[in-house]
């Protein structure tokens, strides 16, 4: 796979520039933008991996979720910049229902395949959805509730002082998990069964290959932004499709793939910290970040998701909650989180 990776960034990365510069068909490259995004997110992913074995875990854990997230921040801030604020906050319930239900899913299906069962530290699983609650639940529901009775200034004020609060909290469970109780929670297969793992890539060379790949995705990403309204046009598209469904899983491609690797190596504890953990950082920090960052632009976006969209969500995080909260899964769990996803994604299609 990495030798295909390989040649989708060799041959995207100049089509991608050659197709910009000659102005060739906005549908044929939202297709080129899209798979060389894929490619360079594998990059990400491996690059941040061999940061992880470098850094330790917890640390680790913490990059690959951060640079897991940067396509999907990316490509926001300039759909942002562009006024597309329903394709932000679609890509954000996206990225929510896409690590609850595909990542995690199709890890706990494919590891499940591999062994019987799986189990993981519920403690730290437990403190994630808890968390997970209060971000979709609490303050994706406050501000939708309200939103019919305020202004919309008002309503706008209401989620610049939601997304503070959230990213105060956010900073706040960082700080608990590796400072306060650092190791308080840890498995024991942490301290007893841990393996020598030697890193793909030195830290140097993570970091300029990492760096490169990420300016990559910011220049590629804003070609591809440019594309939505041509590609919805010739393909039927609405835009709360094209945030939800394409470009989550564009964002979330190198998370997935991580998650699965994790799985089939039975380090499922790594998959559950991916898929929960990335969604947490996507509700109470790309999502606050970029409500805040919306002011300085002509349109700015309230917290307030639309009706499907935040019920969707809710459903994924409640079934979630009743797979994961056992502290052990199992294929059938997996499948039945990969066909929640699909029943969403059809639905969204015809909307």
């Amino acid at each position: 796979m990495n030798k295909v990776f390989f040649i989708i960034v060799l041959l995207g990365v100049p089509l991608s520039a050659a197709g910009t510069f000659l102005g060739w068909d906005s549908t044929w490259m939202f297709g080129v933008y899209s798979v060389t995004i894929l490619g360079l997110a594998s990059y990400i992913g491996r690059s941040t991996d061999s940061l992880s074995v470098i850094a330790g875990p917890r640390i680790g854990g913490l990059l690959s979720v951060t640079f897991g997230n940067a396509v999907e921040l990316t490509i926001s801030i300039f759909a942002l910049a562009a006024g597309y604020l329903h394709i932000v906050l679609a890509a954000m319930t996206g990225a929510v229902i896409s690590n609850l239900l595909l990542v995690a899913g199709s890890s706990f299906f494919i590891g499940g395949i591999k062994y019987k069962r799986q189990q993981f530290n519920i403690y730290d699983a437990r403190h994630n959805l808890g968390l997970l609650m209060f971000s979709v639940v609490v303050s994706f529901v406050f501000p939708f509730i309200f939103a019919e009775k305020i202004s919309d200034d008002e309503v706008l004020w209401l989620s610049a002082g939601i997304a503070i609060i959230m990213i105060l909290l956010y900073f706040a469970a960082l700080f608990f998990r590796l400072v306060t109780h650092r190791g308080v929670y840890a498995e024991k297969e942490e301290n007893g069964d841990k393996e020598h793992e030697t890193p793909e890539w030195g830290k140097w060379k993570s970091i300029i290959i990492l760096a490169t790949a990420a300016i990559a995705v910011a220049l590629v990403s804003d070609q591809l932004v440019d594309t939505f309204e041509d590609v919805a046009e010739s393909f039927g598209w609405s835009e709360v499709f094209i945030g939800i469904i394409i470009v989550a899983i564009i964002g979330n491609f190198a998370e997935n793939i991580a998650a699965i690797y994790m799985a089939l190596q039975n380090k499922i504890n790594v998959s559950v910290e991916i898929a929960v953990g990335s969604t947490l950082q996507i509700a109470m920090f790309v999502t606050p970040i970029l409500v805040l960052l919306s002011f300085m632009f002509a349109n700015p976006m309230p917290l307030v998701f639309p009706t499907e969209a935040l019920i969707s969500m809710l459903l994924s995080v409640f079934l979630a909650i009743m797979i994961i909260n056992d502290g052990d899964t199992n294929w059938f769990e997996g499948l039945t989180l990969m066909c929640a996803y699909i029943i969403i994604a059809i639905g969204f299609y015809f909307i």
